[in-house]
Parts: structure tokens; C-alpha cells; sequence
């Protein structure tokens, strides 16, 4: 009786002991000296030799998009070159409003434009309303003329240029917007003065659209 005591107690002390490395080799425990280590890291970071693994391109593109943005400011007054190589003239306004020039013919706009200088040359972009940046490569003089030539008018005093948004959603870009008057006939008869504007694509110079009085079919054009 007394041997079997002395033997139970043996088996309770001995499964005592060897408890917690049953534990910890279940769990997946690393213990110093053991030899265990925890499975789910060991397959996270299976064959390359630096354990986790980070994806970084995402924080690469956000730092390039930083350095872009950080390049950007509000246009501010003075002469520059645009990607073209055309010099340009700048005034900036109160608000938003801000005149540029190049050649002899000015525009106006009150767009949010910025400006980015690369090397010695700089970018003119504008803030669409659909969150997206247009940018302005076309300048008013060859917008202008594009117009002109198109309506068969001249810009005299009654001429003004604007830099606008036009179109709608996904269709929404930056265009200039000349307005001029013509000296019509209408019906053969009556000198009236004829308002006529159009568009043109401040990114690609095409013309959008151009409009006249809805009158203007019984009138002929003199100038």
C-alpha cells in the first residue's frame, strides 16, 4: 500500500513538470532553448530571410505625389516661360482673379490656378470642379487668334478673353472664352452690331464651339 502511494505521487509531480512544455508546444511559444517557434510568423515570413515583409510602393507613391504637390504654389506676379518656351506675363489679384499675357493679347480668369516651376520653365494648372487639374498650354494670343480666325472678326476694344470651366461631369475641362462684336446687316436693310463668341481648349487649341444672335440668319456679316 505504501508502494503505491509512494508511486501516484511520483506520476502527479512528473505530469506536473511536464505540463508547461506541453503548453508551450502547443501554442507555438518560443522559449529560449527549446527549439519552438510560433508557426505564424515562421509562415509570414517563410523564404526570406528577414522575417515580415513590407509592402513600401504605396509609401513610394505617396512621397512622389508629396514632392509634386510641394512644388506647386499659387501663381504669383511676374514674367515666365512656359513648357513651350513662349514667355508669359502674370499678375496675380485679389481673390482668386488673376491676368496673364502673352504677346499683346491678355486674359482673366478667377479659376484656382497654380504654378510649378521645372528647371527654368513653368506649368500653369487650374482646379476643375470635378476635384481634377487641367493644365493651361495653350496662351490667350494663339487662343485668339485661333477664335478670330474662326468667326472671321477682329478683337478690338469690345474684345475680352476669360479662362473658364465649361462642360459638365467627366466632360468638364479649361477653355477660353473670346467674345467680340461684328458689324451685321440684317435683312439687307439695318446696321446692327452682332455678338459672337467662342471656345477654344486651353490644353489643345481645338475650337469647342462658337455662337451668334439666334438672329443672325437673316443678317449678313460686313466685318
Amino acid at each position: 500500500m505504501k508502494s503505491l502511494s509512494i508511486a501516484l505521487i511520483a506520476v502527479v509531480m512528473l505530469s506536473m513538470i511536464a505540463m508547461p512544455f506541453a503548453m508551450a508546444a502547443q501554442e507555438g511559444i518560443h522559449e529560449p532553448g527549446t527549439g519552438i517557434t510560433n508557426p505564424e510568423i515562421k509562415e509570414a515570413g517563410q523564404g526570406t530571410g528577414q522575417g515580415l515583409e513590407v509592402d513600401t510602393s504605396l509609401e513610394t507613391q505617396n512621397q512622389g505625389e508629396d514632392s509634386q504637390l510641394q512644388n506647386q504654389v499659387q501663381v504669383q506676379t511676374g514674367t515666365y516661360m512656359n513648357q513651350a518656351g513662349q514667355q508669359m506675363q502674370i499678375q496675380a489679384g485679389e481673390g482668386n482673379e488673376v491676368k496673364f499675357q502673352s504677346g499683346n493679347v491678355e486674359a482673366k480668369t478667377t479659376m484656382n490656378m497654380t504654378q510649378e516651376q521645372t528647371q527654368n520653365k513653368t506649368k500653369l494648372q487650374v482646379k476643375l470642379s470635378n476635384g481634377m487639374n487641367a493644365e493651361v498650354k495653350v496662351m490667350p494670343d494663339t487662343a485668339s487668334e485661333t477664335a478670330l480666325a474662326r468667326l472671321g472678326a477682329k478683337c478690338e476694344s469690345t474684345c475680352t478673353i476669360e479662362l473658364k470651366e465649361v462642360g459638365t461631369g467627366n466632360q468638364n475641362r479649361v477653355a477660353y472664352e473670346i467674345k467680340t462684336q461684328k458689324q451685321a446687316k440684317v435683312l439687307g436693310l439695318f446696321q446692327a452690331q452682332m455678338q459672337v463668341q467662342a471656345q477654344v481648349d486651353a490644353e489643345n487649341g481645338e475650337v469647342i464651339q462658337t455662337k451668334k444672335p439666334w438672329w443672325a440668319f437673316l443678317a449678313t456679316e460686313t466685318a
